[in-house]
């Protein structure tokens, strides 16, 4: 597979096996990737930055602080860039800070910087890899997304034998043609419509009626639908997150302008997933000016409310051969809960996810989940980050609309 126009970072940290990383540069080069490399200072003892910035064609990143003070968010935007960042190899000591979200050099602090997929490739000393520390690092790394590229058996540098040696060009460009060639354009002219974040319910002017979503799981969907392939239209409410490639983007505040905008487009729609947070209640009679203190009495103030919109009912309703996906964020008797939306509601899946779960919370960049389906089926998710919880929930919804 051709890897032309793929952005991809390379990775290189302290570790004998450093040199082979100037042979993956070469090879992604040839097929065709834009690569970029991120070494770690003692990487540079291993190979030189200039013999990776020859077979890059690009500048090597060094330092948290380069000398020219207008690229100090440099890791900001070529996070945004990136299809894949590769660590390759990746000392323990590596390892460790990126499962435990250390942020003291370049490389590091990219690597929390990153929206795309994470691949990493442990190369070091039988004894350092087989220890329970790194172990419990990697099997951190792989809960919350990253792809974990086993290293070879064999006779180390120390004299040892046994596993820990970095994999050879033909294995490592496989995991990563694979990465790609597993969802690349599988989603491909498909229109997908996602909704995320909150709605905001005005009271007043200055006040409304709300709740904790961030947005986060939403735009991921969104993202990932994008570089599958597929046509993408995001309504979002009031959120602080930058428009992933390629997602057409609508912007909304309350849940009847939601509501409105999903309903006249999802009838050109194949899979809708509706991961907002939509406001269940609004105040019934808002006010066209700030509420004053003194226009409450002393025992505070009464605000009716009504129901909004149902907008996941809304297209259960007129979905015809749509996929619908809808989320059930409950916090008791969640599975009953849950069950009773996906068959009230019409959907053909529904993620269910508890907010008090550890590793769930409100704004966090990973999520626990259970799938359940309109056939019976219940999947239950671990701990893994909200973007690849993404690429699974487009899984089961393309695999429904086959």
């Amino acid at each position: 597979m051709t890897l032309r126009g793929k952005h991809i970072i390379v990775g290189v940290t302290g570790s004998i096996a450093a040199y082979k990383s100037a042979l993956l540069v070469r090879e992604l080069v040839k097929a065709g990737a834009e690569v970029r490399v991120i070494m770690t200072p003692s990487a540079c003892e291993f190979i030189t930055p200039l013999t990776l910035a020859t077979l890059s064609q690009a500048d090597v990143v060094l330092d948290m602080f380069p000398q020219d003070r207008a690229k100090g968010t440099w890791h900001i935007h070529l996070g945004m860039w990136a299809d894949l960042m590769i660590v390759a190899p990746a000392s323990a000591n590596t390892i460790a800070k990126l499962a435990h979200g250390m942020a003291d050099n370049a490389l590091t602090s990219l690597a929390l910087a990153v929206r795309c997929p994470l691949m990493v490739a442990p190369a070091m000393d039988t004894d350092m890899y087989v220890h329970v520390a790194t172990q419990e690092n990697i099997a951190i790394l792989r809960r919350r997304g990253a792809s974990i590229i086993e290293p070879e058996s064999g006779e180390l540098a120390s004299g040892l034998v046994g596993p820990g040696r970095l994999p050879d060009m033909p294995v490592l460009m496989n995991a990563i043609t694979t990465h790609f060639e597993s969802r690349a354009g599988d989603l491909a002219g498909v229109p997908v419509l996602v909704t995320a974040g909150p709605t905001h319910e005005a009271i007043d002017p200055v006040r409304y009626i709300g709740n904790h979503s961030s947005g986060k799981m939403g735009f991921a969907i969104a993202e990932a639908a994008a570089r599958r392939g597929a046509a993408v239209t995001l309504v979002s409410g009031p959120v602080a997150l930058a428009t992933p490639p390629g997602v057409d983007r609508i912007d909304v505040g309350s849940a009847e302008q939601m509501h409105a905008a999903v309903m006249q487009r999802f009838e050109e729609q194949r899979i809708c997933v509706l991961s907002a947070a939509v406001a269940d209640f609004a105040p019934a009679r808002p006010s066209d000016q700030k509420i004053k203190k003194s226009e409450a009495n002393t025992d505070g103030m009464r605000i009716d409310l009504r129901r909004t919109p149902d907008i996941l009912r809304s297209l259960g309703e007129r979905k015809g051969g749509m996929v619908l996906v809808g989320f059930a964020l409950e916090t008791e008797n969640e599975h009953a809960n849950a069950e009773r939306k996906l068959r009230e509601k019409n959907a053909d899946m529904i993620v269910l996810n508890n907010p008090r779960v550890e590793g769930a919370a409100f704004g966090g960049d990973t999520n626990v989940a259970t799938l359940i389906f309109a056939d019976g089926r219940v999947e239950e998710l671990p701990l893994m980050a909200k973007s690849a919880l993404a690429d699974i929930i487009l899984d089961r919804a393309l695999a429904l609309r086959r």
